[in-house]
């Protein structure tokens, strides 16, 4: 796989050879969109590119971006490279103690504003002497606009170029546990990473992408956005929750990824309109059956997809095989921000349900004696910045990443998550559990939305679950709760007769609240923050024990 050609050359190439092309769509409020070719969010990028400069920055310096998805995500990022400088994005769900942090652990020279919904608690992070640009959809400020500056700026000419080594962007992750660190990748490893994704999935210039997962994550920046600047895809984005269906109809992507939470939450829609049993007895009728298959994929807005996948976290085998017999090419990968999500996918012959397929071309793979996933990807990061410790700490000595995920491997390669090492914990018995291969199991269940297993220091471990939305809503029906209780009490043996029996569950927990990035109880890209949902009932959870119930309601 070569690197030499560049992502800023792939971005050059497009500008010429596709110039009248559309490449961006964006929604606007009312159902209208904007389009933009190839050639107009190149002119754009250029005259920013322009502004950037003779802000008076020296070339390596990090401009920030904070925004929801959007065109001009996308234009401020080709500009930021075009420049000079490096990229740092921020998920815009963020609070104001994390902005400040990143701002000024980056040492950030200046911040996109683009679209976001909670600005009077993000502003609090930005100090007042950072200059700041207000893309079209930002709120309203008095910062200078994008649109003004391409209106009075002339293009930046030629085709700029950045060397393989140099840096191009800061991913900080999303923190599920500790403090975040910021990834360093140069463009030799994100073009390498890109490349060696679009030949895996054969993308090309007639798919479609709907940009919905923040790119401020590594998933989508390396599946949507570099991709396209490689096989000039289509994007279309999304413009709120709200309007998703409407806005994944328009799209009628070939291409999708999504995370396993809402994986489930759009098998749980499906559900909401079709109990699941009287649904799987239609599709098993000969004729009737496709017809039903294509109506539910159709209802979803992925009836035109070719190729749909699932990475993040882990997903239950069972919903990928749901997906499959729909008539939807579900595959799941496996790889994390430090590798620029270039590690493990299915593809045909390997992508049995429950395993992440094989290594990447030019991936390494193998596991330690203590079980840990390690990993020497071409897309590799440069470290953490400001942080060569941390860095060293984080590499095995002959060069792989320890991953901090455990993991199994057939002969063929097939690689299965088993659990983090940093998630195990230890019962008061000595006996270690990890929690991801049981919350699979209990994520089955159509009545829960997520789950999460813990018991650190208890006697057994324990589940905690969110009933979906509608059984959120009747929970204090005392008809509803006798039948859950019965349901879950019958899932908990289930779960049990599965795993070892120092991993047998005590009891599970019904909570009553949903678990939502606004709370803090998951992360950007909807993992579960372990520690924020334990503090939250920690209270409670000894009354849990001693009640002996096998299904408690919080």
């Amino acid at each position: 796989m070569s690197a030499q050609k560049l992502l800023l050359d792939y971005v050059y190439e497009n500008e010429i050879k596709n110039a009248d092309r559309v490449y961006l769509t964006q929604p606007l409020e009312g159902g209208r969109v904007v389009d933009y070719t190839w050639k107009e969010t190149l002119d754009r990028a250029r005259r920013m590119a322009t502004y950037l400069q003779a802000q008076g920055l020296e070339r390596g310096d990090r401009v920030g971006i904070i925004s929801k998805n959007c065109a001009h995500f996308i234009m401020a990022e080709l500009a930021i490279w075009m420049a000079g400088y490096v990229t740092v994005a921020l998920y815009p769900t963020i609070n104001g103690d994390s902005v400040k942090y990143i701002l000024d652990h980056s040492g950030a020279k200046l911040l996109f504003i683009g679209k976001l919904d909670t600005w009077d608690e993000i502003k609090t992070g930005i100090a007042d002497d950072l200059p700041c640009v207000a893309m079209p959809l930002a709120p309203k400020t008095d910062y200078v606009t994008f649109d003004s500056v391409v209106a009075s700026t002339e293009p930046l000419a030629g085709k700029p170029a950045r060397t393989a080594d140099e840096l191009g962007i800061l991913i900080y992750t999303s923190g599920s546990t500790g403090t975040p660190k910021g990834v360093m990748h140069g463009f030799g490893q994100m073009s390498a990473a890109a490349e060696g994704i679009v030949k895996a999935l054969e993308i090309n210039a007639e798919d479609r992408c709907l940009s919905y997962l923040p790119l401020a994550h590594v998933f989508e920046r390396a599946y949507i956005e570099t991709a396209s600047f490689i096989a000039a895809t289509h994007i279309f984005f999304a413009e709120s929750l709200t309007t998703f269906v409407q806005d994944l109809n328009r799209a009628r992507p070939t291409v999708f990824i999504s995370v396993p939470r809402l994986w489930l939450k759009f098998q749980l829609g499906v559900f909401k309109k079709q109990p699941p049993k009287k649904l799987a007895m239609l599709m098993k009728i000969p004729i009737l059956g496709g017809i039903i298959k294509k109506k539910v994929l159709t209802g979803l807005g992925l009836d035109q997809v070719r190729l749909a996948g699932s990475g993040s976290a882990p997903i239950p085998a069972e919903l990928i095989a749901w997906y499959r017999d729909l008539g939807l090419n579900l595959i799941e990968g496996y790889a994390m921000s430090e590798d620029f999500a270039y590690s493990h996918l299915s593809r045909a012959g390997f992508a049995e349900p429950g395993y992440v397929g094989i290594p990447y071309d030019g991936v390494e793979v193998k596991i330690s004696d203590e079980g840990e996933i390690l990993i020497k990807s071409p897309g590799c990061m440069q470290g953490y910045f400001n942080a060569p410790e941390q860095t060293a700490e984080s590499f095995t000595e002959d060069g792989f990443f320890k991953t901090g995920d455990r993991g199994e491997r057939k002969p063929n390669g097939m690689l299965k998550i088993t659990g983090r090492t940093k998630e195990l914990f230890k019962t008061s018995k000595g006996k270690y559990v990890a929690p991801a291969p049981i919350e699979n199991l209990i994520n089955v269940d159509n009545s829960i939305e997520a789950s999460m297993v813990t018991g650190s220091g208890q006697p057994q471990a324990c589940a905690l679950v969110v009933l979906n939305e509608d059984l959120r809503a009747k929970a204090g029906d005392a008809a509803t709760r006798e039948r859950l209780t019965a349901e879950f009490a019958a899932l908990l043996s289930d779960v049990n007769s599965k795993v070892e029996h120092h991993e047998h569950l005590q009891f599970i927990a019904v909570i009553s609240d949903e678990w939502t990035i606004e709370s803090g109880m998951l992360t950007p890209t909807m993992k579960i923050r372990r520690s924020a949902v334990e503090d939250a009932y920690h209270a409670q959870i000894e009354g849990w024990y001693e009640s002996k119930s096998k299904v408690v309601w919080a």
